[in-house]
């Protein structure tokens, strides 16, 4: 009997067991649920995107034909910026869930406008919705124990043990019957997510690189039950061991390390940042105009000549004091992104220790879900809204009559590519 008729046999062997036919049905229908679940909310925020860039256009059309003054147009003339989700952000959703992926922005002081839509705790959020990634890294290594934990101790207690070591198949039984098994279940696991890459035009190495994560992650589990179930253990005490180990690995190091991460790397929360911009924003219309003008043209010295105000109230003096602003909650927002940085590389090295969340890191990152990703997102809405104050503040500080035909040249928000930094 050839290798392969052997391993063919075994598999046949194998399916023919109802239950292995229900764990694997149980893999099936939880990766494809995850699989639905993430197209939906994928298609969603598409639809929503096409959507609402569409209503963009109109509303800030119809908001600068209104008016014929260059503060009143950069005051009303909101700019919808998003972040399209990646052709895989299916399989993993990553901090799309947590943090924001569209903002409505315009030449008011950034920085409000940025933390005033992350309602959410990122440090709460340790598992997730389910999604593929979830499916795969947590719940995959449950069914694998669930189904090989007994292969051994299974024909022991039934008493075919001696009889199938007796046999020339019995050569490397345990081993190939483990690893047929471990097939089935990876194709049962990978098979929605193949389909879903199909349906949502996911590039060919994207797709791999996830399959083969996937697939790295079962082989590390599956090699661990065989090892557990070497010696003459019950498949009772086998399974209760390999649970315990998933536990420790999947759930409880993840869960104590993050917290343990967030103790170690304190940072400012962003109602922080907010309040404290608010504050010199508010307190600017109290104090003498001077105090606004210096630290603005201290930091825009190319304004110094245009910066005297002689009228209670000039949109330049408005926009200066919404930068200077911004400015005061540089350090704080500095602070705040090197903060949630460290936490996400303490978190690849806790990813060292606990494969779960390794693969649940890297399919984020290969579906450009993680932390790096939303921090271009927000890199590109800084772009965005600095590009702005180079087109309004020459008009406003020379005194530009207004001209419409001059937005022709207003500038558009651009997308940043995403690409996993950690």
């Amino acid at each position: 009997m050839t290798a392969v008729t052997m391993w063919w046999y075994e598999a046949r062997f194998q399916l023919s067991r109802n239950s292995v036919r229900i764990l694997l049905l149980l893999a099936a229908v939880l990766s494809a649920a995850s699989v639905y679940l993430g197209h939906v909310e994928v298609r969603q925020q598409h639809t929503t995107i096409d959507q609402l860039t569409v209503l963009d256009v109109q509303e800030r059309t119809h908001a600068w034909q209104q008016y014929s003054d260059w503060g009143d147009i950069a005051y009303y003339g909101f700019h919808y910026t998003y972040d399209r989700p990646s052709s895989l952000a299916f399989a993993a959703l990553g901090q799309r869930d947590i943090l924001p992926w569209q903002h409505r922005v315009r030449m008011l002081a950034l920085e409000g406008q940025i933390y005033e839509s992350d309602p959410t705790n990122p440090e709460l959020a340790v598992l997730g919705r389910l999604d593929f990634a979830l499916v795969a890294s947590v719940l995959l290594p449950l069914l694998a124990i669930m189904l090989l934990h007994d292969v051994k101790a299974g024909e022991r207690s039934a008493g075919r043990e001696g009889l199938l070591l007796a046999t020339a198949t019995g050569a490397g039984l345990w081993g190939r019957r483990v690893w047929v098994l471990a097939a089935l279940l990876g194709l049962c696991v990978l098979l929605p997510l193949w389909i879903g890459a199909a349906f949502n035009g996911t590039t060919v190495f994207a797709l791999l690189a996830a399959t083969l994560a996937v697939v790295l992650h079962l082989v590390f589990w599956s090699a661990l039950v065989l090892w557990f179930a070497r010696g003459d253990a019950t498949a009772e005490v086998t399974a209760c061991r390999l649970v315990g180990l998933w536990f420790v690995l999947a759930i409880a190091m993840p869960l104590l390390g993050r917290l343990a991460i967030i103790a170690a790397t304190p940072l400012p929360e962003s109602g922080e940042i907010l309040m404290q911009q608010r504050e010199v924003v508010n307190a600017a219309w109290d104090k003498p105009k001077a105090a606004t003008m210096e630290p603005f043209t201290a930091a825009n010295p190319e304004w110094r000549e245009h910066a005297t105000i002689t009228a209670p109230f000039e949109w330049k003096w408005y926009y200066a004091f919404q930068q200077v602003g911004d400015e005061a909650t540089a350090p704080l927002v500095a602070r705040y992104r090197a903060g949630i940085v460290m936490r996400e590389q303490a978190a690849w090295w806790l990813g060292l220790l606990s494969p779960p969340l390794l693969l649940n890191k890297t399919l984020t990152c290969l579906a450009n879900t993680d932390l790096s990703a939303a921090l271009a997102y927000e890199d590109a809405v800084r772009e965005f809204h600095a590009a702005m104050r180079h087109f309004y503040y020459p008009l406003l500080f020379r005194d530009i009559p207004f001209d419409a035909g001059l937005l022709r040249d207003h500038p558009e928000f651009q997308e940043r590519p995403a690409v996993c930094a950690f």
